[in-house]
């Protein structure tokens, strides 16, 4: 058996907001998107709809975000959860100084560009959502 990928499923407020972040600040193209109360999908987000879902790439980074409290599993699983709470995503760049560049004054900027000791050059930032990014590459 081999594993593929991992595709985060983030649980967010507001899924246009949350794209158009990733978009702007990111680069993240929209891949697909589900209007609420529909079982149809879209390949742009259209002025007059709410989202439930919506799946964003770039380059072979892949990030769905669902509505909180849309689908009837996320209810029952996080419930109660924060949006944003205990998880960090650690994304592998080739340029982390040309990410940093493009970010660094249209973003929640939480650690500065630093050399870690274990030898990855890295920053964290906070999205829209309160979910903590970090982009790091190998020095």
């Amino acid at each position: 058996m081999k594993l593929k990928k991992l595709m985060p499923n983030m649980i967010v407020n507001d899924v246009r907001e949350t794209v158009e972040f990733y978009g702007e600040i990111l680069g993240f193209k929209l891949n697909m998107a589900v209007p609420e109360n529909t079982e149809t999908i879209e390949n742009e987000l259209k002025e007059d709809k709410t989202y439930s879902y919506a799946m964003v790439s770039r380059d072979e980074v892949c990030i769905m975000f669902v509505k909180k409290g849309v689908f009837e599993e996320d209810r029952l699983l996080l419930k109660d959860e924060p949006i944003g709470g205990s998880v960090s995503f650690y994304i592998d760049v080739d340029d982390v100084n040309e990410i940093y560049s493009s970010v660094k004054d249209r973003a929640d900027i939480v650690i500065d560009l630093r050399t870690a000791w274990y030898g990855m050059e890295e920053f964290y930032m906070r999205d829209c959502n309160g979910y903590i990014l970090g982009f790091a590459e190998k020095k």
